[in-house]
């Protein structure tokens, strides 16, 4: 174990699963003290239980980003539990695709709630506690669908634009108060969300092969990749680093088109 983030307070959103478990899970071992602010109590005890047998320390605390009150609540007891949070993960994010006309009101409201609300409500949370230490890092956590554009995932891209833009907004208006705030945009991760969204297609493990050909690297990124990814733009190695949006997509947004020969359609 490095001890990057020995005692170091971290938040990572919609830890019960996914990247932000891995994230959750990677920081422990590096000697952080862990906030799993999720919403599923099953899944968030489990991944804080899973921490802890590691001989770290975490807590969850149930936490609803949509909502700005629940969040404030979740920074609230992190400090009375840890202290003032020094690194906060803005994970927690849901799929919400559908054509622009046939989409309802209430699916393009959930898809912000949580999607962009949700990152804006865990940084105007913690943003007071880093003002006072004038030291602190934070990392959203946006998508490949925040700069490129797949047909029918309205209005999912729509908010990952947004996060991408609220972070180098904050980033620029922090960054001479001690506070880096950066943003990840991962490709196709090995995730429960993406087996379920394999899982909704005729054949699923056939949908899986073909986006695996279509990367690259020939393979699916892994949480651990991510995760790594978001310690190191979390830690002092990375200070230089502001407003910046690192993508982690095995390659797969540097392609123009697909030939039609490749077998991947």
């Amino acid at each position: 174990m490095r001890n990057r983030f020995k005692d170091k307070i971290v938040i990572v959103t919609g830890a019960g699963s996914g990247i932000g478990q891995r994230t959750a899970e990677r920081f422990g071992e590096e000697g952080a003290k862990v906030v799993i602010a999720e919403l599923d109590k099953n899944s968030g005890k489990q991944v804080e239980k899973k921490i802890n047998n590691n001989n770290a320390k975490a807590i969850f605390i149930e936490t609803d980003v949509a909502e700005y009150n629940s969040v404030q609540e979740m920074v609230k007891n992190t400090v009375k539990e840890f202290g003032s949070p020094d690194i906060l993960i803005n994970n927690a994010g849901i799929n919400v695709f559908s054509e622009p006309l046939k989409m309802t009101e209430s699916e393009w409201k959930r898809a912000f709630s949580v999607d962009l609300d949700g990152v804006w409500n865990g940084c105007k949370a913690v943003l007071p506690h880093m003002l006072e230490k004038a030291k602190g890092s934070i990392v959203n956590i946006s998508s490949v669908h925040g700069f490129q554009i797949i047909p029918n995932c309205f209005p999912y891209p729509v908010a990952k634009h947004g996060v991408i833009g609220l972070t180098r907004a904050l980033a620029v208006d922090y960054a001479s108060k001690g506070i880096k705030i950066n943003c990840i945009s991962p490709g196709y991760t090995d995730t429960p969300i993406l087996e379920r969204f394999f899982n909704t297609k005729p054949d699923p493990e056939k949908a899986r092969k073909e986006a695996e050909f279509r990367q690259p690297i020939r393979r699916m990124g892994t949480t651990t990749e991510i995760a790594n990814t978001i310690l190191f733009m979390s830690s002092d190695e990375c200070n230089y680093m502001i407003g910046a949006n690192i993508v982690v997509d095995g390659g797969i947004t540097l392609k123009i088109h697909e030939n039609d020969d490749t077998g991947a359609n």
